[in-house]
């Protein structure tokens, strides 16, 4: 492609033509503080191909990977043995198309993959039926609570304190476009959630009460509870599931009466990489099938009689009038999806109780390590494979030694919720089946040493 650069010529009647006077004028959206002002340091103005291969390679091997260090990191994103063949079969001819895989005339193995991708996620979840998958778990987090007002048509939406604070963030600044009003608070360190608080706050104006399950100390509560609660009221259960895996040993949360679960498929086939793509997960029962966001595909047969599949259900305003649209997702992580969808298929289901049975085995050796630990106290008293600790001492500074003398020891509550003193010493740690022996006895040296 041949590079074309504008002239300021160019700039200036394109800024004209958008009323602005200089190009920082089209950023004044973005905090200031948020800006770069001024050339990167150390990065030369210009240098040849070769010369900036090299810088950034002499830039990217300042980064610890994930690999080559013991890997305590959770809160919403997991590191998982990724087996090969998932790679392998993703990139196969069959699953590749240039434009709009889900047209049925083009890609039947695609449209045959969302619909498989949807049966797991349903079973998986607990629900009646599943989408063709979203961006992340974060949107679908919001998507969900605009489902609900949607459903009840009410508009305030009660954030459980567990809820993960990006997750929070996301829906926040989705509302102040919308109007919903979102009541949270901030966790406490205590080893069960306070479900019987958020049942207290039901009122006949909640749409939905969202939760994390496991939540964001990874605490594992009964929500049967709560979702006769909101029932009650009439208003929604949203469960959210950050850790797929988890469902391999826990009860799904669409079996104890939740709603809408939404969640983050990253965990099963999709590795770690910076953020994203991920891939979000949207699961209800089948009486809210017609207020659900994105893309439903469905089972059908030809004029011949013979099996196929076809978009079903596609409520977005590209295909139906603005006004009845159920969101403007315009597309899906069906790349991460197919990989999510692999790697299932690959476990089976036996092959997943094995793999959720593997990292509760490591964590709980973990955590009863740690709690002989001078200056070490586990919070939870029940986990599946991410558990919470309070340090003796701020958590922050622990996990900045720790990963200096290469141990990535896990999430500090501090760096999540940075104003709250009362947090400033947790420490959220996950375990999976990537974790050996070796890097238990490091992560527990490691805090033996900094705490002393």
């Amino acid at each position: 492609m041949r590079y074309l650069p504008l002239t300021d010529a160019d700039r200036g009647e394109m800024l004209a033509r958008v009323g602005a006077a200089t190009i920082d004028d089209l950023f004044v959206d973005v905090p200031e503080h948020a800006r770069f002002d001024g050339p990167i340091p150390n990065l030369p103005l210009h240098a040849s191909e070769m010369a900036v291969e090299r810088h950034m390679g002499r830039l990217s091997r300042q980064n610890l990977s994930a690999g080559d260090a013991p890997f305590f990191l959770g809160c919403g994103a997991y590191r998982h043995h990724v087996p090969a063949s998932v790679d392998h079969i993703i990139q196969r001819g069959e699953f590749l198309t240039a434009y709009t895989p889900y047209q049925p005339e083009i890609a039947q193995g695609t449209l045959q993959m969302m619909f498989e991708f949807q049966t797991q996620v349903a079973r998986l979840l607990g629900c009646d039926l599943a989408n063709a998958s979203m961006y992340d778990g974060s949107t679908a987090c919001w998507e969900a609570i605009t489902m609900a007002r949607r459903v009840t048509r009410r508009a305030k939406a009660i954030l459980s304190s567990g809820l993960h604070p990006h997750y929070v963030s996301v829906a926040n600044t989705m509302a102040k476009f919308t109007g919903d009003v979102l009541e949270t608070g901030l966790p406490e360190l205590t080893a069960e959630p306070d479900t019987a608080s958020l049942i207290d706050r039901i009122d006949d104006d909640t749409s939905c009460v969202v939760v994390q399950y496991p939540d964001i100390l990874g605490r594992v509560s009964d929500l049967s509870e709560l979702a006769a609660a909101c029932h009650a009221k009439k208003a929604l259960l949203v469960a959210v599931v950050t850790e797929p895996v988890a469902l391999g040993a826990l009860k799904a949360p669409g079996e104890m009466g939740a709603d809408i679960v939404v969640g983050e498929g990253q965990a099963l086939g999709v590795g770690l990489q910076f953020g994203g793509p991920y891939c979000g997960l949207f699961a209800c029962s089948e009486k809210l099938v017609r207020q659900m966001p994105g893309r439903l595909t469905g089972e059908t047969v030809d004029a011949e009689g013979k099996r196929g599949f076809v978009l079903t259900l596609s409520t977005r305003e590209q295909h139906i009038r603005r006004e009845k649209a159920t969101s403007n997702i315009c597309t899906s992580s069906v790349l991460c999806a197919l990989a999510m969808s692999v790697h299932m298929t690959l476990l089976g289901e036996k092959g997943l109780r094995q793999l959720a049975a593997r990292n509760h085995a490591r964590a709980c050796q973990t955590a009863d390590r740690l709690a002989k630990v001078p200056g070490v106290e586990v919070v939870n008293d029940s986990f599946f494979n991410e558990f919470t600790v309070k340090l003796s001492k701020e958590a922050r500074p622990v996990v900045r030694d720790l990963a200096d003398k290469g141990v990535l020891a896990g999430v500090s509550l501090g760096r999540l919720w940075p104003d709250a003193e009362a947090l400033a010493n947790g420490l959220v740690i996950a375990v999976t089946e990537t974790v050996t022996d070796e890097d238990i006895e490091a992560l527990t040296s490691g805090l033996e040493e900094a705490l002393a």
